[in-house]
């Protein structure tokens, strides 16, 4: 019996030992079959344009937004798809360079360690990159950083505070959305049946978006309200795809041919730049600067502006003998009894070529022709100044800021260190260009 066992294992040494060269040959084939779909799969760049269902949509800390589907991503609204790894290595080294489920960009401003950090969610892992690097300590257990939000995410966006009621990330699995408060670490479950089931979830310029399949429809991140007619092609609006145009964007103009016919800021520090029947925020430069229609944000006064203020947390917009007067926070709502005249309001006739204000102070500088009145806000009836002449004509738009006044003619602007200044002084500054860092112009 022995002799017969040592005979089979012999026998099966030896057939094995021939049989060794033939598997490694086998594997070996099968190794460059799946290498060589590996590399085909990379070099097939998906094109966005064709219509997909985006994964997750993220900007970073600098602004530059990014889209991702699978292994590849999008910089910004135009481009082509490139390699996730190429921007967020240590993704490839912990999940082999497959699909990410949610990403957002933390909004905390309390603590400047975690603010503006980009957050991806894996599965159940999360990782935490700042300037495109890896934190410390990073892959975590998503419960670990963020107790009480499930796993296989589908959706993330952050919300902060004055948009929700408190600093928050909105999370996004099924129709159920978990309400995350930063500082607490709280979580708030709720279900919003009426919203499609994101793929991913942008907030941009205020507004916040839930993108599925090719579409997105915008949503209040508190109450989940659909606002507007939606779905949308998010080729239309958030890319440049032929055929589709792109919208909210108009083309950009040169400098040179800037033409203003108001500017402000208001408390939040948000600016607008208003020109014919389009407005633009000159706050965004960091996630892009574009224009928009008036009637977007101010629907009353659509077809364009006379002059814009700023006063408390209101936006006063003359158009015409007539004063609007909006909250300022986003949606702008028209206050109840308006529009007034300016008799009215301001106890002023028009027209009106500028309006400006000072940070912390009551009195509404109005520029008709070449006269500035100052007009007292806190009295009622309105104080109304004697005029003071101009020694600069044409002016169209005027704003108050931490450097001064400055007061726009045309493409050209004079600087002021005070409205005193631009009212008394007799020395006339040198006009300085609208630059591209102003308003978003090419030279």
């Amino acid at each position: 019996m022995r002799l017969q066992l040592q005979t089979l294992f012999v026998g099966l040494a030896i057939a094995l030992s021939y049989a060794a060269p033939m598997l490694q040959d086998v594997m070996t084939a099968e190794d460059g079959i799946a290498h060589l779909k590996f590399e085909a799969h990379h070099d097939a760049k998906p094109d966005r344009c064709d219509g997909i269902q985006f994964d997750a949509i993220a900007p970073d800390e600098k602004g530059n937004t990014f889209f991702f589907k699978g292994d590849h991503l999008w910089k910004g609204f135009s481009g082509p798809a490139q390699l996730s790894n190429s921007s967020f290595k240590e993704l490839d080294d912990y999940h082999h360079l497959g699909h990410v489920d949610a990403a957002f960009r933390m909004h905390n401003k309390d603590k400047p360690k975690d603010h503006d950090h980009i957050y991806f969610f894996l599965d159940d892992k999360v990782f935490s990159y700042f300037n495109h690097s890896l934190e410390e300590g990073y892959p975590k257990d998503i419960q670990q950083e963020f107790p009480g939000v499930p796993s296989h995410l589908d959706a993330a966006v952050e919300c902060p505070s004055g948009e929700c009621t408190s600093d928050a990330v909105l999370f996004f699995k099924g129709n159920n959305v978990y309400n995350y408060d930063i500082a607490t670490k709280s979580v708030k479950q709720r279900q919003w049946a009426h919203l499609p089931d994101c793929t991913s979830a942008f907030r941009w310029l205020e507004h916040y978006y839930c993108f599925h399949d090719y579409n997105f429809t915008r949503f209040h991140p508190v109450t989940g309200e659909v606002e507007g007619v939606y779905p949308k092609d998010a080729r239309r609006y958030f890319m440049k795809c032929p055929n589709f145009g792109h919208g909210g964007e108009a083309k950009v103009p040169k400098c040179s041919d800037v033409n203003l016919d108001a500017i402000t800021s208001d408390d939040s520090g948000k600016t607008y730049a208003f020109s014919g029947p389009i407005y633009m925020r000159l706050d965004t430069h960091r996630d892009g600067r574009h224009t928009f229609p008036i009637a977007r944000a101010w629907k009353e006064v659509a077809n364009g502006v006379d002059a814009v203020f700023s006063y408390g947390d209101k936006i006063y917009i003359i158009k015409g003998d007539q004063v609007y007067i909006y909250k300022s926070a986003v949606p702008s709502i028209l206050i109840e009894g308006y529009p007034k005249s300016l008799k009215e309001e301001l106890g002023i006739e028009g027209p009106v070529n500028a309006a400006f204000m000072c940070a912390d102070h009551h009195v509404v500088h109005i520029i008709q022709g070449q006269q500035m009145r100052d007009i007292d806000l806190s009295a009622t009836p309105r104080t109304v100044g004697v005029g003071a002449p101009l020694q600069i004509s044409g002016i169209e738009a005027g704003m108050c800021g931490p450097d001064g006044v400055k007061v726009f003619v045309g493409s050209k602007y004079y600087h002021y260190k005070s409205p005193m200044l631009l009212a008394f002084s007799r020395i006339l500054p040198e006009p300085k260009p609208i630059t591209p860092d102003m308003m978003g112009c090419v030279e």
